[in-house]
């Protein structure tokens, strides 16, 4: 299982010109280890089709435009659970402390809930702990599989992969609590300006609670590399 996680890992990943020339690699880690129905590669097969042929500029178009401009459609774990509470900055502490208990680790320019890294982090566990590590967010791959299927986006696909690994599925309610969010579209600049509002900054004995979320969300966005510069290394799990 750790292969096809690994696997699923890079298609979530910012495309690059390595990762269209990893394509063939990856449909063989997604072969190999045979843990998905025929259902299901031929639904990532179009993904990977579309990765390894597309115009790279289109391709990461199109990829900031999903999940980095929309916010519902963040890959940052925490933005659907904890949104700017002041539990959030804890939550990443405490991820990032179990990453570095497993000798994972994270580079300055990474948050820990981002969901390529998580997975990099499940496939050198055993599988039943990932799968049940898996079953956590899966209201949450729920709701961004669904409206990626608005969108008509191949990336549904790893989102109904993910789902179907977990050991514990996806609770209605929970999912449906998520999809009642705001989901704007990439080209509402309106609606998006919106999502992202930061709150009014206030003064005064409650001014700190929102504070460090605030400044979380802030560097979040900062924080992706122009699409020319090198990704930083890490001390990641060995390649697929």
């Amino acid at each position: 299982m750790n292969r096809t996680l690994r696997a699923l890992s890079a298609l979530l990943s910012y495309p690059t010109a390595d990762l269209q020339q990893a394509v063939p690699e990856l449909r063989d880690c997604l072969s190999r280890e045979g843990i998905m129905t025929g259902r299901q590669r031929r639904a990532l097969d179009s993904l990977l089709d579309e990765i390894a042929r597309g115009d790279i500029y289109d391709l990461q178009e199109r990829y900031v435009l999903l999940f980095d401009r929309t916010r519902s459609l963040s890959l940052h774990l925490f933005e659907h659970v904890h949104g700017e509470s002041r539990d959030r900055g804890q939550a990443m502490i405490d991820l990032k402390a179990q990453y570095e208990r497993s000798g994972l680790a994270m580079n300055a320019a990474e948050l820990p809930d981002f969901l390529p890294l998580f997975l990099e982090y499940l496939s050198t566990l055993p599988a039943r702990e990932a799968c049940d590590m898996l079953g956590q967010p899966a209201h949450i791959f729920a709701a961004l599989a669904e409206r990626l299927r608005k969108r008509r986006s191949p990336y549904e696909a790893v989102f109904r992969t993910l789902i179907a690994l977990a050991a514990a599925k996806p609770k209605q309610d929970d999912v449906s609590e998520l999809l009642n969010a705001p989901d704007p579209d990439a080209s509402d600049l309106a609606a998006l300006d919106a999502a992202w509002e930061d709150a009014p900054v206030s003064f005064g004995s409650d001014a700190t609670a929102g504070c460090k979320d605030g400044l979380i969300a802030r560097v979040r966005s900062a924080l992706r590399p122009a699409p020319d510069m090198p990704a930083a290394t890490r001390n990641a799990p060995p390649r697929v």
